[in-house]
């Protein structure tokens, strides 16, 4: 006979929520993989964030793997004559390592030696801001936007933005 199933509440600690999962026990919830959309929390930004479960002293508790921005969204953003720059690096933070995809857009089509500075520039600065932080720290800075505007703010100096984003952070193994 199958096991009956029932809801169990997880903590997801970066977001300072609850979510109730649906299953046969708290124990088989560990490793388990949950996407929440955080579209209605961020106004209309449409960030997908992928959680993991781990039990911790008899308590659910999600930890954050990944945040991606929906293609969507960026679709909705682009306009004729502009252009954008995208890069992909490692970044290494106090606890691991993060793989950090930027997407810029500039207000008006630039020189490629503009989009190689803005994205020189971006490589630096987010470098330097993750070497002192935690992956949670990084994570929860990215959703509440401090890197990104502050970011923006740096790299008006070389070409003023129109969007300046991180399309992909993840967990490096």
């Amino acid at each position: 006979m199958a096991e009956k199933k029932k809801f169990f509440n997880v903590s997801i600690p970066i977001l300072e929520s609850d979510l109730s999962v649906l299953g046969t026990s708290i124990q088989n919830l560990e490793d388990k993989v949950i996407k929440y959309d955080l579209t209605r929390m961020l106004k209309g930004k449409n960030f997908v964030a992928t959680f993991i479960i781990k039990i911790k002293n008899n308590e659910a508790v999600a930890e954050i793997k990944s945040l991606r921005l929906a293609p969507s969204y960026i679709v909705r953003m682009m306009r004729n004559n502009i252009s954008y720059v995208e890069d992909s690096f490692k970044c290494k933070a106090k606890d691991g390592n993060l793989r950090i995809k930027p997407y810029l857009l500039t207000r008006k089509r630039v020189h490629r030696s503009v989009r190689k500075a803005l994205r020189n520039k971006t490589f630096e600065f987010v470098n330097e801001f993750c070497a002192d932080k935690t992956r949670d720290e990084v994570f929860s800075s990215i959703i509440s936007s401090l890197l990104q505007k502050t970011l923006s703010l740096k790299l008006k100096k070389i070409y003023p933005l129109a969007m300046c984003e991180m399309r992909v952070v993840e967990m490096e193994k």
